[in-house]
């Protein structure tokens, strides 16, 4: 299944679960985007041919991120660009997710290993404004 989080018209993510399965490549997102996220699923035998990758120089606004649900079971908050609450999501061992608008913070659930993919350089800092997370008692879980 992939779920696609929008809030009004801003994407703030794209959901890989662990269950999702389909033949051939199925990219989700668009061209345009600064973090492209696809899927391949390809038979024994299927080649893709040796490649290098061109020198394209890319401006990048803002850090989008990539996480991997190793193991354990983790809430995703969402928050619109203004640090408003909007709604949270449970992803569990094998779910993929692609953070790419708004704001997020998250509860470890169980014990969870996460792998994180984003844009490079780090700036630090510079990087990420940090807030305070949602009341406990007003998280809305899909």
């Amino acid at each position: 299944m992939i779920e696609k989080i929008i809030y009004k018209t801003s994407l703030l993510a794209v959901i890989i679960k662990n269950s999702f399965k389909t033949e051939g490549i199925e990219f989700f997102t668009d061209h345009s985007s600064s973090q492209q996220l696809g899927y391949m699923n390809r038979p024994s035998g299927y080649v893709i041919p040796p490649h290098t990758h061109n020198i394209v120089v890319r401006e990048v606004k803002f850090t989008q991120e990539v996480l991997f649900i190793k193991s354990g079971k983790v809430r995703v908050d969402f928050y619109d660009n203004e640090q408003n609450y909007i709604k949270s999501q449970l992803l569990e061992k094998g779910d993929i997710i692609l953070l790419a608008e708004g704001g997020h913070g998250f509860k470890m659930l169980e014990q969870s290993e996460i792998v994180e993919v984003k844009q490079g350089p780090y700036c630090d800092e510079m990087d990420k404004v940090r807030f305070n997370p949602a009341d406990e008692e007003k998280i809305i879980l899909d």
